[in-house]
């Protein structure tokens, strides 16, 4: 595998094609619980792009964390941590379950920054979708990579939630959610479904939900809250973690042109938000 530097990094992109299989979105729809009704030329549902385009990655190049190792794409940092920090989502038109899709996937910054925990890096990756050459959607996404935490190291102080929600939902996350969601989007990071190592290793309580997954369950939430309107953008910022140990709240409410959601940690922080941007 050959090495790229932090320096020759910004402006690399890389290329790939999938067909949005049906079966791949149905599978998705059990795993949220929900019955599978969708079929061949529906809209894919917000942010399942995630299900598909993963990077097809041998065994011999996981790290022992069971994430890729780093240094094909993006650079080799030297930080074992790394996290979904959020980014935006722009939808120019929807993509549709059946449809052959190019994903073309751009390093547009690298940003190193020093923390309370430590060295970080800021990386910000855009995604771009087209069918046929025509240009449907755009992911910004944002990945923070840092150093592990010292043992017995406090974790840092969460933002209070707010208090003004008009809607709700309560999740229970459990390991078979989490592990169902990792196998639908060929994810192999330890963290999502190995609790031992979860704990020994990364030093969290527990099993952690991913990031996307809670994601989209806020954008799901929010999506009922539109009416006619169509969706054009949303934007995710990850707060703080959550584990599959303990019950969690989806909240939102009611703006001008969408909605403001937030998911609530079982202390009553802010473990993420997003912001709905829809059409008049």
């Amino acid at each position: 595998m050959e090495e790229i530097s932090t320096q020759t990094a910004i402006g690399r992109s890389e290329r790939a094609s999938d067909t949005l299989d049906l079966r791949q979105a149905r599978l998705m729809q059990l795993t949220l619980d929900k019955p599978a009704t969708l079929k061949k030329g529906d809209p894919l549902p917000p942010f399942w792009h995630y299900l598909y385009f993963n990077p097809q990655i041998k065994a011999s190049d996981l790290g022992p964390d069971g994430h890729e190792k780093l240094g094909r794409f993006i650079p080799d940092f030297g930080l074992p941590r790394r996290m979904w920090a959020g980014g935006r989502v722009t939808i120019k038109k929807p993509l549709l379950l059946g449809e052959e899709v190019e994903k073309t996937s751009t390093i547009r910054e690298v940003e190193e920054k020093n923390g309370r925990t430590g060295r970080l890096y800021f990386v910000t990756v855009d995604h771009d979708f087209a069918v046929a050459g025509e240009h449907r959607l755009r992911e910004t996404q944002k990945i923070v990579y840092r150093e592990a935490p010292t043992p017995g190291t406090s974790p840092p102080s969460g933002i209070q939630a707010p208090q003004d929600a008009t809607f709700s939902r309560s999740v229970t996350p459990d390991p078979v959610l989490l592990f169902r969601y990792s196998a639908l989007i060929f994810y192999g990071h330890r963290i999502h479904y190995d609790a031992d190592y979860t704990r020994a290793e990364e030093g969290y309580p527990g099993l952690v939900v991913h990031g996307p997954l809670i994601a989209t369950l806020l954008v799901q939430l929010g999506l009922g809250q539109l009416g006619a309107r169509k969706l054009r953008s949303f934007d995710i910022r990850a707060m703080s973690p959550l584990f599959g140990i303990a019950p969690f709240t989806l909240e939102g409410r009611n703006t001008a042109d969408g909605a403001d959601l937030w998911a609530r940690t079982p202390d009553g922080n802010t473990a993420m938000t997003v912001t709905l941007h829809a059409s008049p």
